[in-house]
């Protein structure tokens, strides 16, 4: 029954789809009263695909294996948590939350403009419609999660053991899916400009917050992919440049540069070809990244021709890249843009700098995730692109971003005098340099670590500067105090210095991963029962070992009392768990996190009569300012969009000074987003 019920809201959503995108274009071809009938079919998509997922989740709960996705991930021993997360633990069911999510976006994206931007809205709407025509044909052919399976399983193998090992699973992949979904709707406001001609102002005053919101997604569930990683696989690091985590990052690295060179256009209206360009790739490369995680590529090269779903999306990503080239091409005329430099010392050369580097990281991560697959396909050969080559090539750039996240935003637009580049700038560069000595004096003798560490000193010294000079001067104008002062200057100008935040965050992160991926230490011991070891000043005893079970695994746990200077101050509980599908034991470590550095316990093997353990013991300093900074990173661009609605318009800018008092308005000055 449910098999029957999901694939009729599959087939209808399809047809809707199909329908909604014929009546959207053929209101911009010029029948403007079909455009009701597109938005009505959105909804229809989106209720259509909620039912879909609601029968699921009901079949993946009430073990329903007579459905073809819960004979697949479902079993009756698995808990409720990771029974109903299992609904994006596999193929099909990951297709089907995508076009959950797609849909949702459709709609509420039709919903909010339903009375806005009417020259734009029925492209954008039949685009998006597109779009959602692509994942549900994959859902009512090649990867239809509700086949019916004949003869009834009593059971089912459960998920994938990695993916029910921890409650991060709820998690880091929603975070990706409604970052990577979410980045459709600027491609589809930028193909409605191209479709329209509409390049200049409406689509730019649109799509911003439609850009940052999925960022905000995007980055949120990096930065809880990395953490997933680090606190579950055991092997105590959060990156490896793996082509699944690669394929997350490639379209943050596009969309962020987007971002920058956005607010250049509204300012300038200059970079609009080179933003249309900018959103095109970014969809291209969420569609890339689907396409790298679920045809099977991955695994073998060949495998790719054992299934439809990776030839559906080299054929969209082909189509979709054809149709955007044509469509540019064909408004060549119109993106054309005046010249966007005044001066070098500018903010608008900052953010030409910050993407151009923002691309070339993009292509050094996509060279070296493809090459392996490009190299196996034409010369039969597996070779391997490993961390040497991405750190490498990718550090240089990362510090350079570091250097523009401080200077973009202490560099005025069109020109600065000498006298503001030198207040703005001599201060934290004295500092900096000074730093830059200490450095050296404490034992920093890693080249590129030091020069991280001096390189975010100097931004974060730039950026405070930023925050300082407008409170104290609100300070002084209104006798307020400077918390006060400072939380009425971010309030009046939200864009800007939740954007300082984020930069903020970004430069925290690089710290942490610098010293973290430096000074990282290992030690793998075995211990018997009451014995310890000593390592970089930690002292970690073995007290027990025992084995259990659980409704869904078998687990073996040891039990490690820890502590630094020789006092044990606490017990730390690595484990082993066995699951029937998995012939290998899945580690789940523990970490002692600490400003300073991490503890970090694996539980490598142990002795069958109980006796003696083998551990690795990893010391990880300053890991959780990865996750600080992360933190602030999100929070600053939700800060940076909370000024306004979805739909809202910012205030002209250069509207307040700092004081908050109204002056008029100049050509090119004012208020900095």
């Amino acid at each position: 029954m449910i098999s029957s019920l999901g694939y009729l809201a599959v087939g209808g959503a399809l047809l809707l789809s199909v329908v909604g995108a014929v009546l959207s274009y053929a209101a911009v071809a010029g029948r403007p009263q079909l455009a009701i009938w597109g938005k009505r079919s959105a909804y229809g998509v989106f209720w259509l695909a909620t039912l879909a997922i609601f029968l699921m989740v009901v079949a993946l709960v009430a073990h329903d294996f007579s459905v073809g996705y819960v004979a697949q991930v479902g079993s009756r021993s698995t808990p409720l948590f990771y029974t109903v997360i299992s609904l994006w633990s596999s193929l099909d069911g990951s297709i089907l939350f995508w076009g959950w999510i797609l849909a949702g976006y459709t709609a509420a994206v039709v919903y909010i403009y339903r009375d806005r931007y009417p020259d734009l809205m029925p492209a954008v709407t039949g685009t998006l419609l597109v779009v959602n025509v692509f994942f549900w044909l994959l859902l009512a052919w090649p990867a239809n999660p509700f086949v019916p399976v004949f003869p009834v399983p009593a059971d089912g193998p459960g998920p994938n053991p990695l993916l029910q090992n921890h409650p991060f699973m709820g998690l880091h992949p929603p975070l990706l899916y409604l970052g990577y979904v979410g980045l459709a709707v600027p491609f589809a406001f930028g193909v409605a400009a191209l479709l329209t001609g509409e390049v200049g102002g409406d689509w730019v005053r649109a799509v911003r917050r439609w850009t940052m919101a999925p960022w905000i997604f995007l980055t949120a569930g990096i930065v809880s992919g990395a953490w997933w990683s680090y606190e579950v696989l055991g092997w105590g690091g959060y990156w490896a440049w793996d082509p699944v985590e690669n394929a997350s990052f490639l379209p943050w690295l596009t969309a962020t540069a987007f971002l920058h060179s956005i607010m250049v256009q509204e300012r300038r209206q200059t970079l609009k070809m080179w933003n249309i360009l900018l959103v095109v790739a970014t969809f291209l490369l969420t569609l890339f990244g689907t396409f790298l995680t679920r045809s099977g590529i991955l695994a073998s090269v060949h495998a790719f021709t054992e299934g439809l779903i990776g030839p559906f999306f080299l054929g969209f990503i082909t189509l979709v890249l054809f149709i955007s080239l044509g469509l540019v091409a064909w408004r060549s005329e119109e993106l054309k843009s005046e010249p966007a430099l005044d001066a070098v010392a500018s903010r608008e050369t900052a953010f030409l700098l910050n993407n151009l580097l923002l691309v070339a990281f993009t292509f050094t991560v996509l060279l070296g995730t493809v090459y392996p697959l490009l190299a196996e396909a034409i010369r039969g050969v597996k070779v391997s692109v490993g961390a040497p080559y991405f750190n490498r090539m990718s550090i240089p750039i990362a510090l350079g971003l570091v250097l523009l996240a401080g200077i973009g935003p202490a560099l005025p637009w069109r020109r600065g005098s000498p006298d503001l580049l030198a207040r703005k700038f001599l201060w934290p560069t004295v500092v900096a340099l000074a730093s830059g000595i200490v450095f050296g004096l404490i034992g920093v003798r890693h080249f590129m670590t030091w020069l991280t560490l001096f390189l975010s000193v100097l931004s974060v010294g730039l950026l405070v500067g930023e925050f300082w000079r407008p409170a104290r001067a609100r300070r002084l104008a209104h006798d307020e105090g400077l918390g006060r002062a400072l939380l009425n200057v971010m309030s009046k100008n939200r864009r800007r210095y939740g954007g300082y935040v984020v930069h903020l965050g970004i430069v925290i992160m690089a710290v942490g991963i610098a010293l973290s991926s430096t000074y990282r230490r290992e030690r793998e011991v075995t211990l018997g029962i009451g014995q310890a070891v000593a390592y970089e000043g930690y002292t970690v005893r073995l007290d027990s070992l025992y084995a259990g079970r659980e409704p869904h695994r078998d687990f073996v746990e040891a039990a490690f009392s820890v502590g630094k200077g020789g006092e044990v101050s606490e017990t730390m509980r690595p484990r082993l768990n066995y699951y029937p599908m998995s012939q290998q034991p899945i580690g789940t470590p523990k970490v002692r996190t600490r400003p300073t550095a991490d503890l970090y316990l694996s539980l490598m093997a142990y002795d069958q009569s109980g006796s003696s353990a083998t551990v690795n013991v990893i010391v990880n300093p300053m890991v959780v300012w990865i996750w600080i900074g992360g933190a602030f990173t999100a929070l600053g661009a939700l800060f940076a969009i909370s000024s306004v609605g979805i739909i809202g318009t910012d205030r002209p800018r250069g509207a307040e000074d700092v004081a908050g008092r109204a002056r008029p308005m100049k050509a090119g000055v004012g208020g900095a987003d």
